[in-house]
């Protein structure tokens, strides 16, 4: 009732503008999109776009002390259906004591479009439209016929502007949140990782829920339970709502009643405590950088720092320098990967961690890469930079590989880090994927650094040429892995390509070794036309129709759904999500799930297994792991009956499933 009346104060205030209604044109203006191509039978993304002008907005489905939300009355065909309205998270605005909760720029309400099965030609969607258009000291009432038809098996791909709203939509909560009420006082407590930071969070409640808008919000961290101070008009049964975190998004709430600790660090507070959330970031992408060092990818990068120590052996001032160039060439490597990331997660696509190896060129590139270095180890050529005599430059160009083909892998410490690095503003964000880059450059540093661990080194001598021959093993299955990986993204076309471009490198690169063999310098112009040659399959493939479609064995695909639809048959169920360029996920399914102990434990207790593949960079799964604050794969979730998702390490053994499978 009071908001009733605070929105006729603000219209009548407003009468002259009102006046103008029918012949001005609205102040924020609505189009229908739809996220094409549309089938029959099936859904669709449809978007109302709002684009307010200049000093106006428009408001959230709560609109908060006053103002109104968007109606619409829907004209549809038959068999043809619209769900819920899904709003992006909003901003706070404080007018006259009033707190609203608006939008001040472009925004669009998603909904979802379910599709005749029988449907042919065009679909026309029809609605009346109104809403509130204001400024800060006017209110206009505005209403507008939206229509839009739809091409069934055509229309625009619009899925680079979906992806951009989707992700200003807010994200489920994946754990359970709890209040506790004293009268009109409640404690909202929200299960949020400890090293995941909060940027300048607000609890905006959905319609219906009594709490005083305008009230102070007091914010404050107990370990990985974020409490929110609020005052209510009256106590309340449930608490449902978006926690909004500032450039972060926003986290869909609905909390229950339970018990909510008190205390906590006030937000605001925590930086001064010493490791603020920033800090417990660093120190675990600090601690997945130096654990990266022993991952199954890690072979490419042990044989350079081998080399690297090797020319070094126990001179003080070279072995320094070496390291010095090393580590800034990995936080060089993983720092700028990180600020790629960052790029284009601003433009609206969705993309996680080791996004470049969603790209059948990059892999292509790694494929080079490979068999260049294997080609070195091996002794055909001759490369300082990547094999010679210790230097800054080959020390910083070996330190930035490393950190390049080091991203297929993950470990333990590393996903939550750098999921929490994409929640962080982007100057966080940047100093946390460096830190990546100097915990895997960490070991080489203490060696150059302390004596004692530098003299336990063998001096130079033939073994070095021993151990180069020896690496040179895993550098050429790595190899052939991005062969493989190649194949699974880009199909038999890209794995000719592939073959066709590591066959005219090795064809210059043993060129360039008779070259350097009799004094002459190694790139002449038979090399330096081989060589470009070799880069011609860059320009010609990627990922399309002839990909590979990657059938996980023991498991169906993954989609939230089914997951919904197995625990509603109270039904254990292991859901893992996976890549074929992650080794460690490989390593991990041939390991401990596709073992035959494992399968049969779960067939036993029929679990449902299902399996997310990530190889093409699917953004339904992107959203997913940033959900659950992750930037990449792997990811391991047991769902027991009735309770949360459990989410299990990074590394698995074969008797940690089959005893969450016997116990269930």
């Amino acid at each position: 009732m009071a908001r009733f009346f605070l929105l006729l104060l603000a219209l009548l205030t407003s009468a002259p503008a009102m006046a103008q209604l029918g012949s001005a044109r609205p102040h924020i203006t609505a189009q229908l999109v739809v996220d094409g191509p549309v089938r029959p039978g099936q859904e669709a993304d449809l978007a109302i776009l709002m684009t307010p002008e200049p000093g106006w907005h428009g408001y959230w489905s709560n609109p908060g002390d006053a103002g109104q939300p968007m109606t619409l009355n829907w004209q549809l065909p038959k068999g043809a259906s619209v769900g819920p309205l899904r709003y992006p998270v909003p901003k706070t605005l404080t007018i006259a004591g009033l707190m609203n909760y608006v939008f001040t720029g472009p925004y669009a309400i998603l909904t979802r479009l379910k599709v005749p099965a029988d449907v042919t030609g065009t679909l026309p969607i029809r609605a009346k439209a109104f809403w509130l258009a204001c400024t800060d000291e006017i209110c206009v009432p505005e209403q507008g016929e939206l229509s839009l038809d739809v091409p069934i098996g055509g229309g625009a791909d619009e899925q680079t502007r979906f992806d951009g709203w989707r992700r200003q939509l807010p994200r489920p909560l994946g754990s359970a949140a709890h209040f506790a009420a004293n009268g009109t006082a409640v404690r909202l407590g929200i299960p949020f990782p400890a090293g995941v930071a909060v940027d300048h969070p607000h609890f905006f409640p959905a319609d219906g829920v009594p709490l005083d808008h305008a009230a102070p919000q007091r914010f404050s961290r107990d370990g990985d339970l974020l409490i929110a101070e609020l005052t209510f008009k009256r106590p309340p049964t449930l608490v449902d709502g978006v926690l909004g975190m500032g450039p972060s998004g926003g986290l869909a709430i609905g909390a229950t009643p339970g018990t909510v600790p008190t205390g906590g660090t006030p937000i605001g507070e925590a930086a001064s405590t010493g490791w603020s959330a920033l800090g417990w970031a660093l120190l675990g992408a600090l601690a997945g950088g130096l654990l990266l060092n022993l991952m199954p990818c890690v072979f490419p990068i042990l044989a350079l720092k081998a080399l690297a120590l090797a020319r070094a052996g126990g001179d003080e001032r070279h072995a320094r320098h070496d390291a010095l160039a090393y580590t800034a060439g990995a936080i060089v490597g993983t720092g700028a990967l990180g600020i790629a990331l960052l790029l284009i997660r601003a433009g609206g696509t969705a993309a996680g961690w080791a996004f470049q190896l969603q790209d059948p060129r990059t892999i292509l590139v790694l494929l080079l890469l490979g068999t260049a270095i294997t080609l070195n180890l091996l002794g055909t050529f001759k490369l300082p930079v990547l094999g010679g005599e210790a230097s800054p430059r080959g020390g910083f160009a070996t330190g930035a590989l490393a950190a390049f083909v080091a991203t297929p892998c993950a470990g333990p410490f590393m996903g939550a880090a750098l999921g929490a690095a994409l929640l962080l503003p982007a100057a966080g964000a940047i100093l946390v994927f460096a830190a990546l880059g100097l915990g895997i450059a960490l070991p080489f540093l203490l060696v150059a650094f302390i004596p004692t661990l530098r003299k336990r080194l063998p001096k130079p001598g033939a073994w070095m040429l021993r151990l180069q021959r020896i690496l040179a093993i895993p550098m050429g299955l790595s190899t052939l892995a991005a062969l493989w990986l190649l194949y699974r993204q880009g199909g038999t076309s890209g794995l000719l390509l592939g073959l066709l471009a590591a066959a005219l490198l090795v064809t210059a690169l043993v060129l360039a070794g008779r070259r350097q063999s009799r004094g002459l310098p190694a790139l002449g112009r038979p090399v330096a036309i081989a060589l470009a040659l070799a880069i011609v399959p860059l320009l010609g493939i990627g990922r399309g129709e002839q990909a590979v479609v990657t059938k996980t064995a023991n498991a169906e695909a993954w989609s939230e759904a089914r997951v919904a639809a197995y625990r509603q048959q109270n039904r254990p169920v292991f859901v893992y999500f996976t890549a074929d360029w992650c080794l460690t996920c490989k390593v991990n399914e041939a390991n401990a799930i596709d073992r035959a102990p494992v399968q049969d434990a779960f067939k036993a207790a029929h679990v449902a297994v299902l399996a997310g593949d990530w190889t093409n960079g699917d953004p339904a799964i992107t959203r997913f792991l940033e959900s659950r604050a992750r930037a990449g794969v792997p990811l391991y979730l047991w769902y027991a009956p009735g309770k949360e998702p459990e989410e299990l390490p990074q590394i698995l053994t074969p008797a940690m499933l089959t005893e969450r499978a016997q116990g269930s």
